[in-house]
Parts: C-alpha cells; sequence; structure tokens
C-alpha cells in the first residue's frame, strides 16, 4: 500500500475528529466481543495505519500518531509503518510506555479522548477514566469516528449458525448450563453476560463463521436462574438451528438488543462480566440496569479449557490426519525444491490441498505462515504479492499452519532446512529442537501452572543468550479458537494475568523458537493434552501427551550439542511419528519417512 494513501486516511479521520471534538482518537484492533482475530468490518485500525498483524492499537492525534504492538510484529510493523508519519510504540520494551501512560503524559485538561466504547473493553476504558480524571478529560465513547472516516466500509459479517451435535460436544447444553450455574454461585452470582463468541458458542453448542478460520458467529449470550438467551444476527439461524434451540429452550432476541436488554430486563439479576472482554458499553449498560454487577473471570473459560473424553478422542483422531497432511507436505518440499518454482504462497496452498482432503476439514485455524530466510524472523509474518519470496535449496523455510476440522482445532509449526546451514544457527535449531522436546517429556506436581515449565522450553536458548519475545505456549480450542485462555506457558506474567493451573484435559501449544531480524527464524511446535500421571506421597504428577506427529528436520540438528536425554527425546518422537503416521502415506513417503526419523 503507498505511503500517501495511509497518510490521507489519516486526515479524513482527524477531519471527523475535528468535527466531534476530539482532540485524540483511540483505535484498537477489536470487535464487539474482544475476539483476537476479527472480520473485515472491524479491521479499521489496519486501514487507518497500513500495519497488517494481528494485534495492535492505533491512536491518532491531531499532529500525530502512534501504534503500539508486542515483540512478535516488531519488524513487520516497522516495516509496514514506513512513510506513514505513524510511530511505532514497541510494547513492554524498556522505556516504552503504553497507551494510558502516553495519554496521561500529553492530554491537556478537559481535553476530548474518542474511541467506540463497543470495542474497547471495559477494563481499558476503565483504567484510562482512572487515570485521565485528574485532568478531567472528557470520553466520547458512543460514536464511531473510525467508521465514518472509512468510506465503503465491509458489511457486518453474518453467516449462517449450525449446530454441534453431541458426538462431537460430548455434552449437551442443558449439562454445560448447570456447570455454569453451579460456579456462578461460587461468585455470588446470578447471571453470566457472554460476550467472548468462543464461550457463546461452547455453552450453546453451536458454531459459525463470521470471522475467517474462527468458527464463530457475532453473538451474545446471557445466563441467568431460569433461561439462556441467544442474541444473534436476523437471518443467521435456518430451520435446523432454529428447531433445536427451541428444542433446548434457549430464547432467541435480536443481535442489536443485547443493550437494551441489559438495561431493562436485568433488574433482578445480580450479574458477572468479564471487565477484559466485557466492551466498556455494555459494561456501563450492566450498571445502570442490573441489580448487581459482579466482576470477575467467566467459568465458561475454564471449563470449555478442559475437554472432555468425546472432545478428547476426537482431537486424537484429527491430530493424526493432520500430523499426516503435515508430513506429506514435509516431503513433497524435500522432494522437489530445486525441480519446481516453489515461493511462500504456492506452499502455503499445497498444504491446505492436503488438509482440504481430510474429509472432516472446515477450514484453516489461521493464515498460514509459510516464512522463508529473513521473513521467518516476523513471527506471524504472512506473505502477499509484495513480499512473497522464492524459495531455492538454501537456507529454512518457517510453516506455521493449523485447521478446523469436525473434530478438533490443529497448530503446528517446522522449520525445513533446505541446503547447509552455518554452524551457529544449526547450534540454534538444536537448541530448539531441545526445548520444544523437554517441555514434552516433563513430569510436575498437580498445581503447576505454565509459568513453573516455560523454563524448560526456554533454557537452551537462554544457556546461548537467546530469547523470544512471546510465550512458548498458549491453549488450543475445540472447533474453537486456535488461541485460548485460561492456561499458557510463558514466564513472564503482566500485572491482572491469571496463572491458571494445568488441569487435566487442558491442551496447549509447545513452541520455543528463534528470531534473528534481517537474518532468519526457526520454530519447532508441537500440541500437547495434560495427562495425570503417577500418584504417591509426594503428591498427584502430571504429564504430557503429545498430539501432533510430525517429523523434526534432522538436517537441522547438530548431534554433538544435544545433551543425552535430549537424544533420546527425540529418537523416541521420532519412533512414534513412524508408527502414528506410516499408515497414512504411500510406499515412497513411508521409505522417506523411515530414514527422516531415524535414530541417531
Amino acid at each position: 500500500m503507498e505511503r500517501y494513501e495511509i497518510q490521507a486516511r489519516l486526515g479524513a479521520l482527524r477531519a471527523v475528529m475535528e468535527k466531534e471534538g476530539m482532540d485524540f482518537c483511540l483505535i484498537p484492533t477489536a470487535d464487539f466481543h474482544g475476539s483476537e482475530y476479527v472480520g473485515g468490518y472491524f479491521k479499521a485500525r489496519e486501514y487507518f495505519s497500513g500495519f497488517t498483524g494481528s494485534a495492535g492499537t492505533l491512536l491518532v492525534w491531531r499532529d500525530g500518531a502512534g501504534l503500539w504492538t508486542d515483540g512478535r510484529y516488531f519488524v513487520q510493523a516497522q516495516r509496514e509503518l514506513e512513510g506513514t508519519g505513524i510511530t511505532l510504540f514497541r510494547s513492554a520494551e524498556e522505556g516504552v510506555p503504553d497507551i494510558p501512560a502516553f495519554l496521561e503524559e500529553h492530554m491537556e485538561e478537559k481535553q476530548t479522548l474518542g474511541f467506540d466504547g463497543r470495542v474497547l473493553t471495559a477494563k481499558e476504558g476503565e483504567k484510562l477514566a482512572r487515570l485521565l480524571a485528574p485532568k478531567q478529560i472528557v470520553f466520547a465513547t458512543e460514536k464511531d469516528p473510525a467508521g465514518e472516516a472509512w468510506p465503503e466500509r465491509p458489511p457486518l459479517a453474518a453467516g449462517p449458525v449450525r449446530v454441534l451435535n453431541k458426538t462431537l460436544s460430548g455434552m449437551e447444553t442443558e449439562e454445560k448450563q448447570k456447570l455454569v450455574r453451579e460456579a456462578l454461585k461460587k461468585q455470588h452470582a446470578t447471571a453470566l453476560l457472554l460476550t467472548g463468541l468462543d464461550e457463546v458458542m461452547w455453552l450453546l453448542n453451536v458454531r459459525g463463521e463470521d470471522i475467517a478460520c474462527n468458527p464463530v458467529a457475532l453473538s451474545y449470550g446471557y445466563l441467568n436462574e431460569n433461561a439462556l438467551y441467544f442474541f444473534v444476527q436476523k437471518g443467521a439461524l435456518g430451520e435446523e438451528v432454529s428447531s433445536y434451540l427451541s428444542k433446548h429452550g434457549i430464547l432467541v432476541r435480536a443481535y442489536e438488543e443485547i443493550g437494551s436488554f441489559l438495561e431493562k430486563e436485568t433488574k433482578k439479576d445480580k450479574v458477572l462480566l468479564d471487565m477484559g472482554r466485557c466492551s466498556y458499553s455494555l459494561w456501563q449498560k450492566v450498571k445502570a440496569g442490573a441489580a448487581a454487577l459482579v466482576e470477575g473471570k467467566s467459568p465458561v473459560e475454564a471449563l470449555k479449557a478442559v475437554k472432555n473424553p468425546v472432545e478428547l478422542a476426537n482431537m486424537e483422531k484429527i491430530y493424526l490426519k493432520d500430523s499426516a497432511a503435515v508430513t506429506k507436505f514435509l516431503y513433497w518440499v524435500k522432494k522437489n525444491l530445486g525441480h519446481e518454482k516453489m515461493t511462500e504462497m504456492s506452499v502455503a496452498r499445497h498444504l491446505e490441498d492436503l488438509r482440504r482432503e481430510i474429509p472432516e476439514y472446515l477450514d484453516l485455524s489461521f493464515p498460514t505462515i509459510a516464512a522463508y530466510g529473513a521473513n521467518a524472523a516476523m513471527m506471524h509474518y504472512e506473505a502477499s504479492a509484495d513480499s512473497n519470496a522464492e524459495i531455492k535449496p538454501e537456507g529454512m523455510l518457517l510453516v506455521d499452519s493449523g485447521g478446523q476440522y469436525a473434530g478438533g482445532t490443529t497448530d503446528v509449526t517446522r522449520t525445513i532446512v533446505l541446503g547447509e546451514l552455518p554452524a551457529e544457527i544449526k547450534r540454534q535449531y538444536t537448541a530448539v529442537a531441545a526445548g520444544m522436546l523437554r517441555l514434552w517429556k516433563a513430569r510436575f506436581l498437580y498445581g503447576c501452572s505454565g509459568r513453573n515449565l516455560d523454563i524448560l522450553a526456554r533454557g537452551p536458548l537462554w544457556k546461548m543468550g537467546i530469547d523470544y519475545k512471546c510465550g512458548t505456549g498458549h491453549g488450543i480450542g475445540y472447533i474453537l479458537n486456535v488461541h485460548e485462555g485460561p492456561q499458557s506457558v510463558r514466564w513472564r506474567f503482566a500485572g491482572g494475568v491469571e496463572e491458571a493451573v494445568l488441569e487435566e484435559g487442558m491442551v496447549l501449544s509447545d513452541e520455543p523458537g528463534v528470531y534473528i531480524a534481517g537474518s532468519h527464524g526457526i520454530r519447532i511446535e508441537n500440541v500437547l493434552a495434560v495427562k495425570k500421571d503417577i500418584k504417591n506421597e509426594s503428591g498427584q504428577f502430571m504429564r504430557f501427551e503429545t498430539l501432533t506427529y510430525v517429523p523434526v528436520d534432522l538436517d537441522g540438528i547438530d548431534v554433538s550439542c544435544l545433551e543425552e536425554e535430549d537424544r533420546k527425546a527425540l529418537n523416541a518422537y521420532h519412533a512414534l511419528v513412524r508408527e502414528k503416521i506410516s499408515p497414512f502415506l504411500t510406499e515412497e513417503e513411508r521409505a522417506w519417512l523411515k530414514e527422516a526419523t531415524r535414530a541417531i
């Protein structure tokens, strides 16, 4: 995109700000539900900044603009913001203020801060109100300045909703509602406002298609002692799902009625809402209408994170099929490299085609990251027509991908060695593999969170003086968002972030990496399920079981840098890969797999 075009868009936005009396305008990467990924209607931050990463916040004022994003996107953001006049603020880096601190320093008394109250969370809005109160800052939250300045804005997505039957869900919605109501009592609440799309889908046993790669429908849920309400867009419900909702006593209301409902029909309810996911606007309406407001974590998040036996069994089957597709892809790259033209975009398409051959395939779980050479240093790189690199028999290709299936959500990364590597890069590659294996092989006492275990994956790299600016692992949804909480693996927890105990049935990723700007990136990712191990006088021990069975490229391994336990773990893992994946392969592919997973 031409830089002058971004400057023109910012000019149009500033004209709206002046008309509405706004001195500063805040545009997060968000929809009305706090979703990680958003549909085209909500990509205002991307439209006005040109930054295409999935996380970031734009702040615009009369003579400047800033873009805040995290370490996954520093390299990408710096490149995409060049020439736009927008300053990059590297979040969490030393000396870099966050947005509230920046506004506290730069806004003058009685100035006006504008933002769409439907897309900023209650937690963020309340923090801003508290910090800016001494300066008597005025909030303008009923307008959508970005929308006013955005001609030909894409329409709000409104795809069909479909039912998830019990062979996939493992539990009826009534069973789930009972668990949620029991949890609400413990939190001294009688009702729950559900704003997270994945939580609404999980509780009702339905799915949608309003966000690419995320099988969710734009909707709200409201559960009290007597009923479950489903606020959804007109036209999204066909005959089958309408019949299902009626059969299970779920009351349907129009999507846009949620605000008036909260103001007028919650007067007897003590409503629990999650300040980190509920919008600032709906928080205000609950405060105005409900008998009481209870701030806390939605119990659905923790319930959803622990997969039931049916869900786990389905995931195990799907991960085998998905792993076989990725293994076939690795074989195809190795066999055809140098014989046919390959680009980042063409290899991503080939991998998607292999996944489409799986009968249960629904969609990708996120846009495939196929990053060659220096592009792999950008953690969430996505090839475009401008950046689409040709892949040559040298260096490395990082491919991070996943699928949505009727049976599970997958996520896997492999870094493929395409030619001879310098000794230092092989040492880094070996350390990444060792870190991934050490987390997989962990045995730990019940009560540990991911913070207790992060050093196992990060340790080999820290020993080399290398770190990666992201967590080691995240929760994985079930036919839902590829990223979910509350579980995660990371060493640093920001204030207010929950450290969730790792429960049996949780599923999470294991993905250490190395990212050297301008040179290369390495990531190796498996997905693990939390299982119970032995129980003795010391307590209940836990372990991980891998769901992913894809070879680690031995061409990147320097055996002399592997400790004996790491070497044994790699050989054991590869023996499992051969056993589990060989039945899905052709004779030629099996011969290649045998060599690719040979004992070292």
